[in-house]
């Protein structure tokens, strides 16, 4: 990652500017007088192509791009195998496979993190679609859609609105593994709601609210450690064995901490601490008999193990209130390198930036280095690409640790840094959360120029980048300083900036609002440009039929399995099969409305009870389960079309014909075709066939024949035999919205469903 050189006022900030799609819009961000939307052509419009598994491109948890940087995991924790978590594991896993959507709870620090990594490598084959992983720290539900949509379809530089983000999204199956969810309630719903094949696996804040009655989710309660996995945590992150006062000091610890794992990370820091300071011991008096030689005193072992453990015993080990709040005794054992990106960390709100910016902001050259020292000590942990510190930590070491400078001038740097060509778009994503605690700094200090300049430099970037949320934050975070300084340009850049975004979030009341305000300030100090592009905005919300719908949820469909060996039951040629069953349904339930339409009434009456008959039964379905598929009810015989298990099967509906029969025509309405495709019960006439023309019924011409009538008497049975092999059926197209259906020799001698037949018209 490029640095600058020299001192940062001598090089220029340029602003990132681009275009991306959102939605039906093309969005050009970054303009000297504003971001504006357009309706996107057509052909300009992306076209989405799904990821496979196979490609790398799903990428390392929080979608960050690989350019981000060397990431400092811990040598420590990160590197253990999961202890006492084997239960919860198979558990987990069991619940996913049955395509269950899950919430870890638990307290802070009780390793929900590290399961859910465990989880995900283990849940690899489980879905089609394999596993996603996710961070949710500091992002909305719309940035985590956006980041699922991304990491299963390549489609750079564009966001689709929430109806084609259900449409893309409605197809994926697979594991959705988030860490650090913020979203609760209703907002989780949504997100189960939009991606409805994926199983989900969330890990939230423990101050999250319950979930509501009748949830998709179940919650997954995390625990802490068993006392003998505590210690051997500690055992194995101090590095050696426990002796018999830190094997009573770490099980006094495991019951006031109900064994955390975090918490025996912090101790075996601790002991490390101590092990230091036994090795300084150990050092000096080595250093007095060389200076000195032997003298008089107490007879020491020549073992130096015993004489190191004897000097042990001379080191406390750290009380019992120090271990419920060990960060700022931690902090207090760090070299001068971790303690500087500390005190940067705790300025920033809890977010330390990536090891390439700590040389230009702290003077660190060795920023890998000092991130591992915090994330050995339980002090840090990296999420989303970058690191931020443990639950706890923040609260316990601001009154201890002011900020001291630490982040003057990292304003002017990350301005400069955002719109560097060298940097991509995923390196500033990863770092959203580290220029919005710049934000904070700076605002908490009073330097709100230094917050517009940022602001107005990063807020492109970050629109760019697709972290709406964080560019949300910043716009406003930047609108509040342009009003402390009383700068009427800045403060009407602003609103314009949160006009676009109103638009692109489909909010177009608060659009109007937000682009009538910056009017109004750029026709105040004269900014006729700006007037203009204001004005543009105002007209694409206003204009007649390009007003911008609310966003409106799209209908999810019902949750299907996502589990490969619940997915593999299904053929492999079920949609292609049923698309030539419907076919040759459609064409067999026209057909059965014609014949039956000619000699319903004759046979049954509006009032008379109709007789079980084993023919009325549905079929099961393809795959094996047994359901039934409903009729359509449909008014008009163009919408009249069956699934591949129609009602009231018989050979006139397969085809099939035994033997040819005289034939005989009725024409038919489509009201009277679209009330016999409904029919359950065989009907008791030889048959008659449809005509050509889709007309309403005439009498017959004088001097035309006149077509046969059917008397009444008693019902016949079906001239078919069991043991005769069907025919097919012939060719029938899709109907079209005037229906004509021709009737076969085939079709006119097997018995035909009927139902209820409506009265003749007139």
């Amino acid at each position: 990652m490029a640095q600058p050189t020299g001192e940062f006022r001598q090089e220029a900030v340029r602003a990132r500017s681009g275009e991306l799609v959102s939605g039906a819009l093309l969005v050009g961000v970054g303009a000297p007088d504003g971001s504006e939307a357009r309706p996107c052509p057509e052909e300009w419009r992306p076209r989405p192509r799904r990821v496979l598994r196979s490609e790398p491109a799903r990428g390392p948890v929080g979608g960050v791009e690989r350019a981000v940087g060397p990431l400092a995991l811990g040598a420590g924790p990160a590197d253990l195998p999961l202890l006492d978590r084997e239960a919860d594991v198979a558990e987990l896993l069991g619940l996913l496979a049955e395509g269950r959507s899950i919430r870890l709870v638990g307290q802070a620090g009780s390793g929900r993190s590290a399961l859910l990594s465990a989880v995900a490598e283990a849940a690899a084959d489980l879905a089609p679609g394999g596993v996603v992983q996710l961070c949710g720290h500091r992002r909305t539900t719309a940035d985590v859609l956006q980041e699922l949509f991304a990491a299963t379809h390549h489609a750079p530089g564009y966001r689709p609105d929430p109806g084609q983000l259900a449409a893309h999204l409605a197809d994926v199956g697979a594991i959705v593994v988030i860490d650090g969810a913020e979203p609760s309630g209703t907002e989780l719903e949504e997100l189960l709601s939009a991606a409805p094949r994926c199983a989900f696996l969330i890990s939230v804040d423990p101050a999250a609210p319950p979930l509501p009655a009748g949830s998709r989710l179940q919650d997954h309660p995390v625990a802490g450690l068993s006392r003998a996995a505590c210690l051997a945590l500690a055992a194995r992150l101090a590095g050696r064995p426990l002796d018999v006062a830190e094997k009573a000091w770490a099980v006094d610890l495991w019951f006031e901490s109900e064994g955390l794992p975090l918490r025996f990370v912090q101790a075996a820091a601790l002991l490390r601490q101590r092990d230091v300071a036994v090795d300084a011991l150990v050092a000096a008096e080595e250093d007095r008999l060389d200076v000195f030689g032997a003298v008089d005193g107490p007879v020491r072992d020549p073992d130096p193990a015993v004489r190191e453990d004897a000097l042990r015993r001379t080191v406390p080990l750290p009380s019992v209130a120090e271990t419920a709040s060990p960060a700022v005794r931690l902090a207090e054992g760090l070299s001068e390198p971790a303690q500087a990106v500390l005190r940067l960390a705790v300025a920033l709100g809890g977010e330390c930036p990536t090891a390439p910016h700590l040389p230009a902001l702290i003077d660190v050259g060795q920023g890998e280095s000092a991130l591992a020292e915090l994330a050995d000590a339980g002090l840090a942990v990296s999420i989303g690409g970058h690191h931020r510190l443990t639950a706890g930590a923040l609260e316990l070491l601001l009154p201890h640790w002011p900020a001291r400078g630490s982040v003057d001038g990292a304003a002017q740097h990350f301005a400069w840094w955002v719109g560097h060509s060298s940097v991509s778009l995923g390196q500033i994503a990863a770092e959203a959360e580290v220029v919005i605690g710049v934000l904070l700094a700076d605002r908490t200090a009073g330097r709100h120029e230094a917050v517009v300049r940022l602001a107005r430099a990063a807020a492109p970037a970050l629109a760019l980048s697709l972290r709406w949320g964080a560019w949300e934050r910043a716009l406003q975070l930047g609108l509040e300083a342009a009003r402390r300084t009383g700068s009427k340009a800045d403060e009407a850049w602003f609103h314009h900036e949160l006009g676009v975004y109103a638009i692109c979030a489909q909010e177009p009341s608060q659009a109007i609002a937000e682009l009538e305000t910056a009017l109004t300030l750029r026709a105040v100090v004269g900014e006729q440009r700006g007037v203009a592009a204001a004005r543009r905005m105002l007209d694409l919300l206003r204009a007649e039929g390009r007003q911008l719908p609310g966003p409106q949820p799209a209908a999810a469909p019902a949750r299907g399995p996502v589990i490969r060996k619940i997915a593999a039951r299904v053929p492999s040629g079920l949609r292609s099969s049923r698309r030539r069953r419907v076919a040759v349904a459609s064409a067999a339930v026209l057909t059965l409305g014609v014949l039956s339409t000619a000699v319903a009434m004759s046979v049954t009456g509006p009032g008379e009870q109709r007789p079980n008959d084993p023919h009325s039964r549905l079929d099961q379905d393809d795959t094996g389960t047994g359901g039934q598929v409903p009729l359509p009810h449909s008014s008009t015989g163009a919408a009249t079309t069956a699934g591949a298990d129609a009602p009231g099967s018989s050979p006139a509906a397969n085809g099939t014909s035994p033997e040819p029969s005289a034939s005989g025509s009725a024409t038919h309405s489509p009201t009277a075709s679209a009330s016999a495709s409904a029919s359950k019960k065989p009907s008791r006439s030889p048959g008659a066939s449809g005509s050509d023309a889709p007309q309403q019924p005439q009498p017959p011409a004088p001097g035309d024949p006149q077509p046969p009538t059917q008397q009444p008497g008693p019902p016949q049975p079906p001239a078919t035999h069991p043991s005769q092999p069907p025919v097919p059926s012939p060719t029938t197209s899709s109907p079209s919205p005037t229906p004509t259906t021709t009737g076969t020799p085939s079709a006119t001698a097997t018995a035909t469903p009927s139902g209820s037949p409506s009265p003749p018209k007139g």
